[in-house]
């Protein structure tokens, strides 16, 4: 009679390898998924503080090359009318009246207050 073990020693030492070869499978492959993990977080830890350091020097350049704020030049003074005007032109009447000034010149100093 034909003994029927040795098929069952090989196929349990094949079953037996393909476990090995399996287990071995298994452990490279979570090794493998630690490494790329551990890659991904330290690139992303990278691009992060690139990102920071982009956005710090975008404020920096923006402070530097911000334009000054608008400064507005003083409003220029009223010119002569109003009661200054009117003031002005009573004295030179006055003066005229007194006899100070001509005709002439009351005429030439009157022209000269209007003028501005």
């Amino acid at each position: 009679m034909l003994r029927r073990r040795r098929p069952l020693v090989r196929a349990a030492g094949v079953v037996a390898t393909t476990a090995v070869v399996a287990g071995t499978a298994g452990a490279v492959h979570h090794h493998q998924e630690q490494k790329y993990a551990q890659q991904n977080a330290a690139a992303q830890q990278q691009q992060d503080a690139a990102y920071q350091q982009g956005v710090a020097d975008a404020q920096a350049q923006q402070q530097q090359y911000a334009p000054p704020p608008p400064q507005y030049a003083p409003a220029p003074a009223p010119a002569a009318a109003g009661p200054d005007l009117t003031a002005q032109l009573q004295q030179l009447a006055q003066l005229h009246n007194a006899g100070v000034l001509s005709d002439e010149e009351f005429a030439a100093a009157k022209q000269k207050l209007l003028a501005g």
